[in-house]
């Protein structure tokens, strides 16, 4: 009697193609992440550099 049919587990293909999918699914996350990263550190300087700015700014109240 087998308990495992290594004949049928080397031809399906089933648990490949998930695998496949895990794999492509990491890769857009951390491909997302390091454009978020790469987004926030950018941002960071030109809130930095606008603020700056906009302190020195004079805000005339007549027409």
């Amino acid at each position: 009697m087998k308990f495992f049919k290594l004949r049928k587990f080397r031809h399906e293909e089933d648990g490949a193609v998930t695998v496949d999918w895990v794999v492509l699914t990491a890769a857009v996350v951390g491909l997302g992440a390091a454009a978020l990263t790469l987004v926030r550190n950018s941002t960071a300087g030109l809130t930095t550099k606008i603020g700056t700015y906009l302190d020195g700014a004079s805000v005339k109240s007549t027409f």
